[in-house]
């Protein structure tokens, strides 16, 4: 609901958030782009975040309203990382799994699909597809795509893998795939678990794991008692 306020000076635009139900000036009113339905700012924001905390893309709040909201719209309620993080979960969803390829550098870590890197690549590096070659499409930097690492040009892929500069390489992707992507490792396996959906509680499968084959081995070892125990005795023998 919209009404006109009357100050000293002007008329100010007020608007009832229906989420909230507080009154605001209405160029503090969120509206989604397709719909057209409106909200109060920090009520839209806490919706997206909560929607992106369980791994999914919001949608309009309005019952039954399907309407997607869009990325250049969250830009006006949203921390630019948060944006960034949606952006990134759009690219993804875009490109098939067996497609997408990674700049192995730590401090860039941009998503590009196979074929498009390919073809950038070949405008400036002569044999690109056949070497493994690829040149970022962000940082501008070269890397082999068959070994995922920075460009390795003194050796072939099958030497460089057999070096322990490749070992060395795939520990530092990892943290770097794992701090970009908010994966966390866990203090009990140290595990790297990633947060699809829900609280941020973790339950360490690894000790389950072990808590159960324990109680299992000690109820074997009862059973194991139990059945000496009540064996019959035959002549000659007695139970200690």
């Amino acid at each position: 609901m919209t009404w006109s306020e009357e100050t000293d000076y002007s008329k100010i635009m007020k608007e009832t958030c229906v989420i909230c139900f507080e009154d605001t000036d209405a160029d503090k009113i969120f509206s989604v782009d397709d719909c057209l339905h409106r909200y109060y700012f920090s009520c839209m924001k806490k919706h997206v975040e909560m929607k992106l905390l369980n791994g999914i893309m919001a949608s309009c709040p309005h019952d039954g309203c399907k309407s997607e909201v869009k990325l250049e719209s969250c830009k006006k309620i949203l921390a630019p990382e948060l944006v960034e993080v949606i952006s990134q979960r759009i690219k993804e969803s875009a490109i098939p799994v067996s497609e997408k390829v990674y700049c192995p550098f730590p401090r860039c870590s941009a998503l590009m699909s196979k074929h498009e890197v390919l073809e950038y690549t070949k405008t400036c590096f002569v044999g690109a597809e056949l070497l493994g070659a690829r040149k970022c499409m962000k940082c501008l930097q070269f890397f082999c795509i068959n070994c995922a690492v920075p460009w390795h040009s003194s050796m072939n892929c099958h030497d460089y893998k057999r070096s322990n500069h490749y070992l060395q390489a795939e520990d530092t992707k990892m943290k770097s795939l794992a701090a970009s992507r908010r994966w966390r490792q866990c203090v009990k396996c140290n595990h790297i678990v990633e947060l699809a959906e829900g609280c941020y509680h973790i339950t360490c499968s690894a000790l389950v794991l072990v808590d159960v084959a324990m109680n299992f081995a000690t109820r074997v070892e009862q059973c194991g008692r139990t059945r000496e125990l009540h064996a019959p005795v035959e002549s000659g023998m007695s139970v200690t």
